[in-house]
């Protein structure tokens, strides 16, 4: 069970998580902040302090996204362009697009749609990624 640990592309890992990282700083810090901020229904509220866990939370969730995705392709024997691909559509639709919008449909989220739609792309192209840079790097 524990043997396709040592059939992990860890440096795919490693670059894939980094990306990401980088990717989703840019994607939410610059995505207009204004919608947002409506999404959340906050648009008149000031900006919310920042705490330590708002920089390494994401990052530490990146890392294990992508390590359950390289577990699951390394169990799946996944090896193609092709194969990564489907594979990181479907996990990206499947899990975390569908869970983006679940977690927004609560009474905390004023606009579960417009939040689910905001943050969806940014997940969905992770996954993706990473399904491909598990198979070429």
């Amino acid at each position: 069970m524990f043997s396709v640990f040592t059939q992990i592309n860890w440096i795919a890992v490693v670059v894939s998580t980094v990306v990401l990282a980088g990717t989703g700083a840019a994607y939410f810090v610059f995505a207009d902040p204004q919608q947002y901020a409506r999404a959340l229904g906050r648009e008149n509220a000031p900006a919310p302090q920042r705490r330590t866990v708002d920089a390494v939370g994401p990052l530490v969730c990146t890392f294990i996204n992508v390590l359950t995705s390289a577990v699951l392709v390394a169990a799946l024997g996944i090896t193609s362009v092709g194969d990564a691909l489907v594979f990181g559509v479907i996990v990206g639709i499947g899990y975390l697009v569908a869970m983006t919008f679940n977690i927004a449909i609560n009474p905390n989220f004023p606009h579960p749609l417009r939040y689910g739609l905001l943050n969806a792309p940014y997940f969905l192209f992770g996954s993706v990624l990473t399904s491909l840079a598990l198979v070429l790097i």
